[in-house]
């Protein structure tokens, strides 16, 4: 039961500080929608999406229980902010800096919770372990959020990136899968991959590709923030 609680709460600061994050950048650029409805807000329950913060991480919650006895990631989203693009001087431009602003949130506060690791010398000696656990899912869950955003797939931060660094031609064609995004999303690293994996085809390259990266992260965070470099 801790394992859940801590692992959901690192899940909702990871998730809220995200999208926290798009809106002061859309802020910072001149843009107030977010501010004026609301979603300028570090209140979780002002980012609830029924789907992408209750329903998903919960079957990944029970899903994991139940078959690794443990919960060893949590994935999520939330309501978007809302963004009013064309108040920016340039539009795409600003696009992409806000959405940039919600994985770069993740690895800071990677960072940080690599910081707080070092508050375990001041610790009693039985708040200790909670304290590292609850770190290793706050690290381990917004390394996760910071990557997977990064995706070159619209509505994802890395496709609006993407779609910022694109001609304009490309660009235009690449914003339309916005549209279908999410569902091509869900389709490639959750369906899939359980789909074919029942007829014994191994085919996840979201899932492989965070197991290359996840401890090269971790490695860093643990090296800039004081603990030794690890390969």
């Amino acid at each position: 039961m801790t394992d859940i609680i801590l692992s959901l709460l690192a899940a909702v600061l990871a998730i809220t500080l995200h999208e926290a994050a798009h809106g002061y950048a859309a802020l910072a650029m001149g843009d107030d929608t977010a501010k004026r409805m609301g979603r300028l807000s570090l209140n979780p329950l002002a980012h609830v999406d029924r789907v992408g913060t209750i329903l998903l991480p919960g079957v990944l919650v029970i899903s994991q229980l139940i078959t690794l006895g443990r919960v060893a990631f949590l994935f999520g989203w939330a309501k978007p902010v809302p963004v009013a693009a064309w108040r920016f001087r340039n539009p795409r431009q600003g696009m992409m800096i806000v959405a940039a602003a919600g994985p770069a949130m993740n690895f800071l506060l990677a960072w940080i919770g690599g910081l707080a690791l070092h508050l375990d010398a001041f610790l009693p000696a039985a708040a200790a372990p909670v304290l590292q656990q609850f770190i290793y899912y706050f690290i381990m869950t917004n390394l996760v959020l910071g990557l997977f955003n990064l995706l070159p797939i619209p509505p994802l931060d890395g496709g609006r990136i993407a779609v910022g660094l694109l001609p304009e031609r490309m660009a235009m064609a690449w914003a339309r899968l916005e549209r279908a995004g999410i569902l091509i999303v869900l389709l490639v690293v959750f369906l899939l991959p359980q789909l074919l994996g029942e007829f014994g085809i191994a085919f996840d390259p979201v899932g492989r590709a965070l197991n290359h990266l996840l401890p090269w992260g971790i490695g860093l965070v643990l090296g800039l923030s004081g603990h030794g470099f690890h390969g």
